[in-house]
């Protein structure tokens, strides 16, 4: 069967089926599997289900991810986001519009501590949204805050977008994390910026229509002590220097930044006095999950990756876009657009691990850096958790509120394309902001 018409079918067949609801593994494993047997016939798959999958995931790379994630759950089951955030209250009080900075960079923060960008947007939505509503902010501009502060850990380090781009790509994780710190600083001040327009725009609003100041009453957050904001304080600290100051000074690489950075987690807990028995449940059966997930999709991935390049499908699309190679420029604004699209109807690991075989071979023939083209696609990600249909960010902060994700999602959309627009521009124009600080290591 010709190439182009089993290319056509595959792809007819993922839309249907990510359509029908599947999980997105099941989805990449199926067209992978149906894609080879097309191809090359029944013959081909003893070897490809053997001991690949196996071999894909065994990787002393990818225990960097599991590692994270257990040091974000003995972080979040700790209640340090919660002292944080009293933190930011108390300094904010009286300052409006400082409530919200400051909740987009303790977002900021929790992603370069955890890694989950459903995880910090759940926990900012539970603690960030009740003070923001007493001050001031509407419902849905509370909630695409505390989303859009959330989808930050899809670009700060330590994130598990760039592990899964650094093991398909061979690029050093530890030069990924700390090339993407600059980007990831200038998508949160794009989201400061774009929150600072809309709280001015609401405040003129609420002053126009006469409507009254929502009081603060319940909900302001318990008294605590000065030893347990202290704590929250260094801890908070410690753990960000350890993460950056490690991976940064070669101490350690980005595996064994992830055991400390958990091993810290767990000291905080253990300082804050929150160590018992259903602590260690959740955490290591969270962690259990988020790690399986990934792991599932990888092995689902590669299949799908064989197919893609048994296929030639990267050789066609090069032949395809050639007149515009000329002009890399536009070739990277077409990727970004296709990327974009994809992080809003799919999980951000899914998408990486999907598209990399496809678009690796185009960014290789551009001659653009790798290690550059990962952060650029761990911003179009971060982005990506706050657009519809499929903005996780948004449907963790939705649940744990009860706001509207709709409504949510019209706000967190106007962050998502100024961030797109600000941020990826100035990556194309200025290629040094991701790669200046790895050359410098």
């Amino acid at each position: 069967m010709d190439n182009l018409v089993v290319i056509g079918i595959i792809i007819a067949m993922m839309i249907i089926l990510l359509i029908a609801g599947l999980y997105i593994h099941s989805v990449l494993l199926a067209s992978g599997i149906i894609g080879l047997i097309l191809l090359e016939g029944f013959g081909i798959l003893p070897g490809l289900l053997g001991n690949e999958p196996f071999n894909r995931v065994a990787s002393y790379t990818l225990t960097t991810i599991p590692l994270f994630v257990l040091m974000a759950q003995f972080i979040l089951q700790s209640g340090l986001v919660q002292d944080i955030f009293y933190m930011v209250h108390k300094v904010s009080k009286g300052k409006n519009s400082l409530l919200g900075v400051l909740t987009l960079i303790i977002g900021g923060m929790l992603g370069a501590v955890s890694g989950s960008g459903t995880a910090t947007a759940a926990s900012l939505g539970q603690v960030a949204i009740p003070e923001l509503r007493k001050h001031g902010y509407s419902a849905p501009l509370a909630g695409a805050i505390a989303s859009s502060g959330g989808s930050l850990s899809g670009i700060i380090p330590p994130s598990i977008i760039l592990i899964l781009y650094g093991v398909a790509t061979e690029t050093p994780v530890g030069s990924l994390f700390v090339g993407a710190f600059i980007p990831g600083i200038l998508t949160m001040i794009v989201f400061i910026l774009v929150m600072l327009v809309y709280f001015r725009m609401e405040k003129k609003k609420t002053a126009s229509a006469n409507e009254p100041e929502i009081k603060e009453t319940a909900g302001t957050p318990e008294k605590l002590s000065a030893f347990r904001l202290i704590a929250a304080s260094v801890i908070a600290i410690v753990i960000v220097l350890v993460i950056f100051g490690g991976i940064y000074s070669g101490l350690f690489t980005p595996t064994k930044a992830g055991a400390v950075g958990a091993f810290v987690g767990l000291l905080a807990a253990l300082v804050l006095g929150k160590v018992n028995f259903n602590f260690f449940k959740v955490s290591v059966v969270e962690t259990v999950k988020l790690t399986g997930m990934v792991m599932i999709i990888m092995i689902g991935a590669q299949i799908f990756g064989r197919f893609v390049s048994l296929s030639l499908l990267p050789r066609k699309l090069i032949e395809f876009i050639e007149p515009i190679m000329d002009t890399p420029v536009l070739v990277l604004i077409a990727i970004s657009v296709v990327l974009f699209i994809m992080f809003m109807f799919i999980e951000g690991a899914a998408v990486i691990l999907m598209s990399i075989p496809v678009i690796l071979p185009i960014i290789q023939e551009l001659q653009v850096d790798v290690l550059w083209f990962g952060v650029f696609i761990a911003v179009i990600c971060t982005i990506g958790l706050i657009t519809p249909p499929v903005g996780l960010s948004v449907y963790a902060v939705a649940g744990v509120s009860g706001i509207n994700s709709g409504s949510i999602f019209k706000i967190a959309m106007v962050f998502a394309i100024v961030a797109m627009i600000v941020v990826c521009g100035l990556m194309i124009a200025f290629p040094g902001l991701a790669t200046w600080l790895p050359n410098s290591m």
